[in-house]
């Protein structure tokens, strides 16, 4: 099964010159979800992680599924303020000022095997910010993987753990 055909693009969205790629056409149709995930597994399972890590939002709805059919721990990764609790930040850099996520005090023990997973790999800017996150917490990021990379953009570039992804897009 090619998961291209699940992708929806959407012209110009959410501005003139950005090409969507909406992964909620994929989510629709059972057996492609079932495919695309069972797939991710296969890539994720060898790292042998103790936990997946999801990036707000789109990346909640790929580790959060994976890791329950692969037995594993799932911790999201927020933007500052959308967590309850004692939370761990960590401001990074954007081409025009600065961003910050965080994870739950605790999400994590030192030593831990993370994999961080988002919908789409695009600069790779937030993926670098997660993996310093972990790293900051002492957990051991094993691995990154995303359902879409966009390849044009040299985003996996940002970091120095194994990524992974289904379907690559070169422009």
């Amino acid at each position: 099964m090619d998961i291209k055909d699940h992708i929806r693009t959407v012209p110009d969205f959410p501005k003139p010159g950005i090409q969507f790629y909406d992964i909620g056409t994929l989510l629709a149709h059972a057996d492609a979800w079932q495919v695309a995930m069972g797939r991710l597994a296969k890539m994720v399972s060898h790292h042998r992680p103790d936990v997946l890590a999801g990036i707000e939002a789109r990346g909640f709805l790929v580790a959060a599924p994976l890791a329950l059919k692969l037995g594993c721990g799932f911790v999201m990764v927020r933007k500052q303020g959308k967590l309850p609790g004692r939370t761990i930040p960590h401001e990074y850099a954007l081409e025009y000022g600065t961003d910050t996520i965080e994870i739950q005090d605790n999400a994590v023990e030192p030593g831990q095997k993370v994999v961080v997973l988002d919908d789409l790999l695009a600069t790779g800017g937030t993926m670098a910010a997660s993996i310093e996150l972990f790293r900051k917490v002492g957990a051991e990021v094993v691995g990154t993987a995303c359902l879409i990379e966009l390849s044009f953009l040299g985003g996996r570039s940002k970091f120095d753990v194994p990524f992974e992804c289904l379907i690559s897009y070169d422009s």
